[in-house]
């Protein structure tokens, strides 16, 4: 029987694109020394009956940003994280309740530039125990699972524009049931569902 995982694996081994909120949008200009922050976001695969899915969250409706927008656990690295990949883990244990010491990390995906001003870096890991998800209240107004099939599929990504800041912007979606994937989580899975076609 061939391993489910297989084409994740082979993704990973594979060189990924530069990857940013403005790619869709080239007449962008960005300011010249603008510092970007540090951050790292879990990609969780859970397997379920030798099929994968993906944990996301649904970001809490009250929040300053990016409210009730469909995003991976994480967030900006502290000073005490060894590095973004630790910033992932750490994030994921508070948002959703997932200990860092379930999760095997198979690798990174490009670093993805966002209009926040973050560089974050996608961390992909397997988790490799159950565990019981635990939506932080501050932050998580839901946790669900996507079949990696679906968002692995780039045939079932569109883009979409809205305005934004005076201007038309445009990103990828990819929606799933009723949530609305697009913006930052959707361009990085895009690069995803690039890299595991054969």
């Amino acid at each position: 029987m061939n391993d489910p995982l297989t084409p994740l694996l082979s993704a990973l081994k594979r060189e990924g694109g530069a990857s940013s909120d403005f790619d869709l949008n080239p007449g962008t200009i960005l300011p010249e020394g603008r510092k970007l922050r540090p951050a790292g976001v879990l990609v969780p695969i859970q397997m379920q009956e030798n099929v994968p899915y993906l944990i996301l969250t649904k970001r809490a409706s009250h929040l300053k940003h990016h409210p009730g927008q469909i995003a991976f656990p994480g967030g900006k690295q502290d000073e005490s994280d060894a590095d973004v990949t630790a910033a992932a883990l750490r994030e994921a244990h508070e948002e959703i309740g997932l200990p860092p010491k379930n999760v095997k990390v198979l690798g990174h995906l490009a670093a993805h530039e966002t209009v926040t001003s973050f560089m974050v870096t996608p961390v992909v890991g397997m988790i490799t125990a159950d565990f019981t998800v635990t939506p932080e209240p501050g932050e998580v107004d839901e946790v669900f699972r996507v079949p990696l099939a679906h968002v692995a599929n780039p045939a079932l990504f569109s883009v979409q524009g809205r305005h934004w800041r005076g201007q038309r912007r445009y990103y990828y979606t990819v929606p799933f049931g009723p949530y609305y994937i697009w913006g930052a989580t959707a361009r990085i899975l895009r690069g995803l569902a690039e890299r595991m076609q054969p």
